[in-house]
């Protein structure tokens, strides 16, 4: 009698690397990292527990650069860079000299000891609330798992097995154990953990392989060779897919590669509108490795170069030559356009492991960013002094990020000066007439906006905090999802005030957040007046898209239409039925 076919499930996580894949599931398990047995050991047994533990050491360094190696040969050394976080692991003399006086102390077997070491770190980093540095604990986990691995002598990985292409499925993919999928066998990956700032997301993009991260509990809800769809684009998840999800999904992957082929031609065309009106097009990125991507689709430059992950991959600060060697070779790497780098977003909790400050309870409206860097001179004046060094290549400036008010941007300012003569006092060359920027993210900015405008030569709208702080709306509660609202009429007057007030001295607005990258909004934030859109480098070629086929007397009309509705809800469906008007393939593009 034949089997009634299974009934499909739909699980939704977050989609991080575009494309459909469909096939059967390979299910990744990490055996060795569970086999940890524990044992106790006498006194006369440590120091051989000791050299154990230093071998094994050893052996995952020597490892870890391998792997760096076979990624730079693929993808070149910006990709390979992120194995650097994992050699910081290995190379903590922090996390060893921990296990060692774990080892004197329990009198336990390495393995044991070790184990429970490296679960505190990872435990402390995804208490923490920043995305980042909670994928942080991903790399200790990893590196953890090769340190067993080298002290059992398991194999490294059940990968070899595959000799069909499979879509792998797992509690977590480590960013070594990305970086080595072979794409021949690969269809794509869905794992419980993630998010679009993970190195493993980061690394998927650069392998061009469907992922979808964040699904929870994944791991636990197939078994391997059970079909599954995964869609990277939307986040969604089809466990035994039906017929008919197969064919649709076949049709719209298929539409939306036609699209997207198309869409490949606007690389070395301008961002300009049907009549005329250029605007520039940047990208934001987190990484060195993220430069590549931006040459990749055509982005004029960087918009903003967010640069937390210096201070978030490794234990210590990072010094002045350090951080200014980076920049510098992003600049080149993108001249002649732009590299606006944005001075370190961190405090409170994120700086817990370097710094000890204490934690709070609202970190986001708390001690961070401007606040932070005016608090704590010296590490604020060594990354000022970096980007001054690397300013040698005219295309760099500064982007102070949450300034509120005149006073802090006054305090910032001077203290770059005070940076400017300590490097001429060395007689280090830097560009005196770099120019500055602030991030307009608090309402604050927006509305004393004519008071900062003197002080600096660009403003950048940052609109993902601007919403939440205007409308009081933490974007990341989901029973209060519905008031994340970037088309609310005070958002849109907030936003109108401060370009008015920019152009009114002379200065440009550019927008980074996630309005900047919506194709939807595109027209409206161009007829508000916007002057440079930076988004992801995903995003540049559809954004591009949508300014060629519109005009600007369009988008004109548009604002000008919107600014006197009363509800967001109504200036998303004119913004929409505008694009439907004048690029309507776009919409197949969003989700």
């Amino acid at each position: 009698m034949e089997q009634p076919a299974a009934k499909e499930i739909m699980l939704k996580g977050i989609g991080v690397s575009s494309g459909v894949a469909t096939g059967p599931v390979f299910l990744l398990t990490t055996e060795a990292e569970d086999r940890v047995v524990e044992r106790d050991i006498v006194e006369d047994e440590i120091a051989r527990e000791i050299a154990r533990f230093e071998e094994s050491l050893i052996a995952t360094r020597h490892q870890i650069h391998e792997i760096q190696k076979q990624v730079e040969a693929a993808l070149g050394p910006e990709s390979a860079s992120i194995f650097d976080a994992h050699l910081l692991v290995v190379d903590d003399r922090a996390l060893v000299e921990e296990v060692i006086r774990g080892l004197k102390v329990h009198k336990k077997n390495v393995e044991t000891v070790l184990r429970m070491v490296a679960d505190r770190y990872a435990e402390a980093l995804l208490k923490v609330q920043d995305d980042y540095l909670r994928e942080r604990a991903v790399d200790v986990k990893d590196v953890t798992r090769r340190i067993l691995r080298n002290l059992s002598g398991a194999s490294s990985t059940s990968l070899a097995q595959l000799t069909t292409p499979h879509i792998l499925v797992a509690n977590d993919l480590a960013p070594s154990e990305a970086a080595t999928l072979d794409k021949t066998k690969i269809l794509g990956f869905a794992t419980d953990l993630g998010s679009p700032t993970s190195h493993t997301a980061i690394m998927a993009r650069a392998l061009g392989i469907p992922a979808v991260v964040g699904m929870h509990d994944i791991s636990v809800r197939v078994n391997s060779g059970e079909p599954l769809l995964i869609d990277g684009n939307t986040g969604v998840v089809l466990i035994h897919p039906s017929h008919e999800s197969l064919e649709r999904y076949g049709k719209v992957e298929a539409s939306r590669r036609v699209i997207l082929n198309q869409l490949e031609e606007l690389k070395s065309q301008p961002a300009e509108t049907r009549d005329g009106y250029a605007v520039a097009l940047s990208c934001n990125i987190e990484l060195p490795a993220d430069v590549e991507m931006v040459r990749r689709v055509g982005g004029s430059g960087v918009g903003l170069f967010r640069t937390e992950y210096l201070y978030l991959a490794q234990k210590g600060l990072p010094t002045e030559d350090d951080q200014a060697a980076i920049y510098q070779q992003v600049a080149a790497d993108l001249a002649p356009g732009p590299a606006v780098i944005r001075t370190l977003d961190l405090g409170g909790d994120k700086f817990l492991s370097q710094l000890k400050t204490p934690a709070e309870i609202n970190p986001f409206m708390g001690w961070r960013a401007i606040r932070f860097c005016l608090a704590q001179p010296e590490i604020f004046k060594t990354q000022l002094r970096a980007i001054l060094r690397a300013s040698t290549n005219e295309n760099v400036k500064i982007m102070y990020p949450m300034i509120s008010n005149l006073d802090e941007l006054l305090r910032a300012n001077q203290l770059l000066d005070e940076c400017k003569l300590e490097l001429d006092a060395k007689k280090i060359p830097f560009n005196p007439e770099i120019d500055i920027g602030i991030m307009i993210e608090v309402p604050s900015a927006a509305l004393t906006a004519h008071l900062l405008a003197p002080h600096v030569r660009f403003f950048s709208l940052g609109t993902n905090d601007l919403v939440q702080y205007t409308l009081a709306v933490d974007r990341v509660n989901e029973r209060i999802a519905y008031l994340y609202e970037p088309t609310h009429p005070a958002i849109l007057r907030l936003i109108k005030n401060t370009i008015d007030v920019g152009h009114e001295h002379g200065i440009w607005t550019g927008i980074c957040g996630e309005m900047a990258g919506n194709p939807l909004l595109v027209p409206l934030l161009i007829g508000l007046g916007v002057d440079e859109f930076s988004v992801s480098p995903s995003s540049v070629l559809v954004v591009k898209d949508v300014i060629r086929k519109l005009r600007y007397s369009q988008a004109e009309e548009l604002a000008d239409a919107v600014m006197a509705s009363g509800t967001g809800s109504d200036v998303m469906s004119r913004c929409r039925d505008l694009v439907r008007e004048i690029a309507p393939e776009i919409l197949e593009l969003v989700s």
